[in-house]
């Protein structure tokens, strides 16, 4: 079993849901210098994120990749030579342990080798779609004044096909979308930038409000809609 990753393999259809930030993990040999509740937080993990990509996984029967460590310990989602590669501070709270730590030495355990995971599962993958899912704070304590009301975000860089098709769809769904927002995936979309867009890879990539995801009832919500979009999206595109 890695440390890096978690698989799900519910069946062969060929879509590969991501999910980068799934874990609060930190090794016990990586001191990051901060309160364990901390890690219970937005600025450790993506929460919701694992529990919607698990329900997705097993209702479309295909295979889910989850990050298996805390973006604290490092962010997979970042290039390598990133500035937010390893935090040293994170919507107001220090992570004194990253300001000493040996970069190279945490990219060869943890960066590269989920990275590599995802090209192998993809090169075994005929035609496939990607679904990337990430999750959004309401709110931040370093700007409380700024206003995230979206329910869900959809990210991309260059490549818009699926969220062209995807933003209507969760709309009609009854679901208040943000394009491109609460922030732009032609910044943070390092992963689809690598794995999907050098590759031509179509996928969809979507920003999931915490307050929602962090429910059992919202996770289903979320799965509930995602899974006939994500579907459609391969087909149209695949």
């Amino acid at each position: 079993m890695s440390e890096v990753f978690r698989i799900l393999k519910h069946g062969d259809v060929p879509i590969l849901i991501v999910s980068d930030h799934a874990s609060n993990h930190v090794p016990e040999d990586v001191d990051l210098g901060v309160a364990p509740e901390l890690l219970d937080q937005h600025i450790a993990l993506d929460i919701g994120a694992a529990e919607v990509a698990g329900i997705l996984a097993e209702r479309l029967a295909c295979t889910a990749i989850l990050g298996g460590i805390s973006r604290l310990v490092i962010d997979l989602n970042r290039e390598e030579d990133a500035p937010g590669l390893l935090v040293t501070a994170s919507d107001g709270h220090a992570i004194p342990g990253n300001r000493s730590a040996n970069v190279e030495e945490r990219l060869g355990r943890f960066h590269r080798p989920y990275h590599h995971r995802i090209e192998q599962l993809l090169a075994g993958i005929d035609r496939p779609f990607i679904l990337s899912i990430h999750s959004f704070t309401p709110s931040l304590a370093t700007d409380p004044d700024q206003k995230r009301p979206w329910e869900i975000g959809v990210l991309y860089n260059e490549d818009d096909r699926a969220a062209r098709i995807a933003i209507p769809l969760l709309q009609e769904a009854g679901l208040i979308v943000g394009d491109q927002l609460p922030y732009s995936g032609r910044q943070l979309n390092y992963t689809m930038n690598r794995h999907a867009e050098a590759n031509g890879i179509p996928y969809l990539g979507v920003e999931l409000r915490q307050d929602i995801s962090c429910t059992a009832e919202g996770q289903a919500r979320y799965a509930g809609i995602l899974a006939p979009i994500a579907q459609q999206c391969r087909a149209l595109l695949a």
